[in-house]
């Protein structure tokens, strides 16, 4: 009798054991990962560790992006059973997740052992610890900047998109926290906007609100928006919801993901219609719109796709058509989950991937796939990506790119997602000083002052003060080349660099030169080439100085000389002088300078030098150079 009690007492606990894995593979199959891991954790207390289990618990940490827990059951799970190769890459993706490089480098290397054709390990190399120190480095020059947003609840808020000075959001602080979502046991996803500003560095916000007088927040789950240039189009993800707001399942019970569109009216988003890209087989979302508003990105599972959810594109026609979804194909797609697409103002592409080197888990990527059908993607590495999700990422077009978005479930947030914005911060220092005159030190007001940067490009241009001052606000850790002009002056221009030392004052005063000395108009020297009088570029580039001072001094009349060394016959050297008098004197005139006001060019070869190198005088360049020069005389100011 006894024995016949204990058979079924223990027939009754393996019965127990069955339905309570049976009905956690309930929850786990519909996304409840909360409840599903209480009753896996449930199931192993009463002596059940079977690789079954054991993954799937791993499997709700993961899904939850609890990376310590999944990290911990995926380990249980090696250590006791062979597992197949999508479970052992979601403990590597665990392990980097937590930092632990070291072992994460040992399992991918057994997961290539097992299945190299995968595409997710096509980044990898031997040298991936150097990688992911490279990836988790950050460049203090940088000066980047990362802050989590002020309103950011103890939900998720995730998904930046910025329109007309106000921020569209998704988040969980439903008006109704007692309807959960299984997945996370969080109130579903509505859609909410705040008013932002910038001022400096920091960001004031308005009171948060959900979209006014719209019919796009429904009982269920809404987020990631894009608007249409013109702000009259927005497109968003929904549930796949029925007329009566209810939730609408496929045959295996699951309830799909669809992009809608609304046309903004009045004051309200309205008219919301579904696009015919959706499915009720499979779902898609995370809209985006290239810059040009021609094209909409999106995700989707759908089949024939690399991997777990793969990345679209298809043409915006017409009376609410669409072209035929193309998929963007091995350079963007991988066999993990590509999500979150965005286009920036000059076409960047930036998205998230699980599939590609990273810092585990997802992390933001770029590409120049848009312009460059072969372009390899990019990890933007730390401190955009942590070891957590890192998705979302958002560039504000109107603030000249400098400040961006993203979303992080990474340790430090407030709730489970939280939104992140990112920028430089500005380190800026000063170069200022006084122009004067380089022979007797006094101030030249008015004179031009350019700022150019390491590139050659003009960024500022300014007229110095009546007590000849000139103030440049710079960024640090720049090149950058001060010049001074003033008409019937010689330029003068200095070379600075700029420490990373925040408002650092740099003073350089400039010392320009009056070109007019005495009864003469004293330039650099006229240089042509040997035996030649043609004028050259750089000749040129001189000469323009006389014409300015010419036409600064309406009434001034001027007389050219040229001379050269005792090198060649004295004829030939005459004659060739008088030549470049004259190309010289036709080129001023050419510069719209009357005749009249050229008293006469005249070449007078070698009669005159200024030393002993007559001919046969053995001399060194230098002192023939002294020899070859251009006189520009004043006969009347």
């Amino acid at each position: 009798m006894k024995t016949k009690f204990l058979i079924l007492i223990l027939v009754f606990c393996a019965h127990s054991l069955f339905a309570q894995k049976k009905l956690a593979d309930k929850f786990f199959e519909n996304y409840g990962y909360i409840k599903a891991s209480e009753l896996y954790e449930r199931a192993l207390e009463n002596g059940d560790n079977s690789k079954h289990i054991l993954t799937r618990l791993g499997d709700c940490y993961y899904n939850n992006s609890n990376s310590e827990k999944a990290a911990y059951w995926y380990q249980k799970a090696v250590d006791k059973y062979d597992i197949d190769t999508e479970h052992l890459y979601r403990f590597i993706q665990s392990l980097k997740s937590i930092g632990n490089y070291t072992e994460a480098d040992i399992w991918t290397k057994k997961f290539i052992e097992i299945q190299n054709s995968d595409s997710r390990i096509n980044d990898y190399d031997y040298n991936n610890l150097l990688k992911y120190e490279e990836l988790n480095s950050i460049d203090e020059a940088l000066l980047i900047n990362i802050e989590n947003l002020p309103f950011n609840s103890k939900f998720s808020d995730f998904g930046s998109f910025i329109y007309n000075d106000k921020l569209f959001f998704a988040s969980a602080r439903g008006l109704d926290e007692t309807k959960k979502y299984g997945w996370n046991k969080e109130p579903f996803l509505d859609l909410f906007e705040v008013a932002v500003k910038e001022l400096g560095n920091t960001l004031e916000f308005d009171d948060i609100s959900l979209l006014k007088a719209s019919k796009i927040n429904s009982d269920y789950h809404e987020a990631s928006v894009v608007i249409t240039n013109d702000g009259k189009t927005m497109y968003f993800t929904r549930d796949n919801v029925t007329r009566k707001n209810k939730l609408d399942f496929d045959k295996k019970g699951t309830t799909h993901l669809k992009i809608y569109k609304a046309t903004f009216v009045e004051n309200s988003w309205e008219n919301i219609i579904e696009l015919p890209i959706n499915d009720e087989k499979y779902s898609t979302g995370h809209p985006a719109l290239s810059p040009d508003n021609k094209k909409l990105f999106f995700v989707s599972d759908r089949e024939g796709g690399y991997g777990q959810t793969d990345i679209y594109e298809v043409d915006i026609l017409e009376n609410n058509k669409f072209g035929k979804p193309q998929n963007l194909g091995s350079k963007i797609n991988t066999e993990g989950r590509e999500m979150f697409p965005f286009i920036s103002r000059d076409s960047t592409f930036y998205f998230s991937s699980d599939g590609r080197l990273n810092l585990g888990l997802l992390d933001v990527f770029q590409s120049n796939i848009i312009k460059d059908s072969i372009s390899q993607p990019k990890n933007l590495g730390a401190p955009y990506n942590s070891g957590y999700d890192d998705f979302a990422f958002f560039i504000d077009s109107s603030n000249d790119n400098k400040r961006s978005y993203l979303s992080s479930n990474r340790p430090g947030g407030n709730g489970n997602d939280d939104i992140y914005t990112i920028y430089s911060k500005v380190c800026s220092q000063t170069i200022k000083g006084i122009t004067r005159d380089k022979k007797d030190n006094e101030i030249l007001s008015n004179t031009k002052v350019k700022l150019i940067n390491e590139t050659g490009k003009i960024i500022d241009e300014i007229l110095t003060t009546e007590n000849g001052k000139y103030e440049f606000n710079v960024n640090c850790n720049q090149k950058y080349t001060v010049v001074a002009s003033y008409i019937a002056y010689s330029d003068d221009k200095i070379e600075i660099f700029t420490d990373d030392e925040n408002a650092t004052i740099t003073e350089h005063d400039l010392f320009l030169e009056s070109l007019i000395k005495g009864n003469q108009i004293v330039i650099k020297p006229i240089f042509f080439d040997y035996a030649k009088w043609n004028i050259r570029t750089d000749s040129g580039f001189e000469l323009e100085n006389i014409v300015d001072v010419l036409r600064v001094n309406p009434t001034m009349i001027i007389k050219i000389e040229a001379h050269t060394d005792s090198r060649g016959r004295d004829r030939f050297n005459l004659k060739l002088s008088d030549k470049r008098a004259k190309s010289t004197r036709d080129y001023i005139l050419s510069r719209g300078i009357s005749p009249e006001r050229i008293e006469s060019a005249i070449g007078f070869g070698e009669s005159q030098l200024l030393n002993k190198c007559s001919n046969g005088v053995k001399c060194t360049p230098e002192e023939h150079q002294l020899n070859r020069r251009s006189y520009f005389y004043i006969v009347k100011k």
